[in-house]
């Protein structure tokens, strides 16, 4: 696996466009409910604070041996949310999120399918996400995407797993 940047790639209904800062506005207002950090904390970016991660992260891992991959998820003519990946060798940790208005529509089940086929077809071998045990939706969107849960546990989160 080089260190390059990640490869757009798409769905039937999805542009997975690789992360730049300039996308930070539409992000801003696309992941502006609270109701996504129900299960993970925190709160809504502004535009500034997530322009600035946007920065922090399209500038690559600290370390050599790890690939952060970042894309924002393109529907019709707006963004709907994102899909991201670190890399490290043949596995990849993932994660996905789609803004409240745009959920119940198999998006980020379609996001999640369609990033785990692109990271295979990438080189990875292992693909791993972590699910809150109360998130049904998120639990449906890593089994819609081949994952199964492992029985492992971290920081309160099962461990899913492709290829372990």
């Amino acid at each position: 696996m080089s260190h390059r940047a990640p490869e757009p790639f798409a769905t039937p209904r999805l542009q997975a466009l690789p992360l730049r800062a300039e996308y930070a506005d539409e992000m801003a207002a696309v992941l502006s409910d609270p109701a996504l950090h129900a299960f993970t904390g925190g709160a809504p970016e502004t535009p500034e604070a997530l322009r600035a991660r946007y920065v922090r992260q399209t500038a690559g891992s600290p370390d050599p041996d790890e690939l952060w991959w970042n894309w924002v998820l393109g529907a019709g003519a707006g963004l709907v949310g994102y899909v991201q990946a670190t890399v490290r060798g043949d596995r990849a940790e993932i994660a996905w999120v789609v803004g409240v208005p745009w959920q119940g529509r198999g998006y980020a089940r379609e996001a999640a399918r369609g990033l785990v086929a692109h990271l295979r077809e990438a080189g990875v071998r292992t693909v791993v996400a972590h699910i809150h045990p109360g998130h049904t939706a998120s639990a449906a969107v890593a089994a819609g995407a081949g994952l199964a849960r492992t029985g492992e546990w971290e920081d309160g989160e099962e461990r899913w797993g492709l290829g372990l």
